[in-house]
């Protein structure tokens, strides 16, 4: 399944009707069965229906670093995000992919 930006943000967390959905390097995950963490009100629900690369890289939860801009990231945030990458792999079934519109 392909989605935008605009279609992933529908899989925040807010519709309890739907998945919650969190790309990394374009690739979308289904977190749901980590709502508690990524669900409104969970520690990262920031990352929810979003793509997450730089603020995962960053280890941030500020807003401007929720994207997946990956550039002036250094050779240690890279590797932060590989590691991040690895474990949602994992964890969560990947369910397509983000296209840029």
């Amino acid at each position: 399944m392909d989605l935008t930006s605009d279609q992933l943000k529908d899989y925040d967390g807010s519709d309890e009707s739907k998945p919650i959905y969190i790309s990394i390097r374009g690739v979308v995950f289904d977190v749901s069965t980590g709502k508690s963490f990524y669900g409104p009100g969970g520690t990262y629900a920031i990352f929810a229906g979003r793509e997450a690369s730089r603020a995962l890289a960053k280890m941030s939860k500020n807003e401007e670093d929720v994207s997946g801009n990956l550039d002036g990231l250094s050779v240690k945030e890279m590797g932060v995000l590989e590691d991040w990458e690895k474990k949602f792999q994992a964890k969560y079934p990947v369910v397509g992919r983000l296209i840029v519109s």
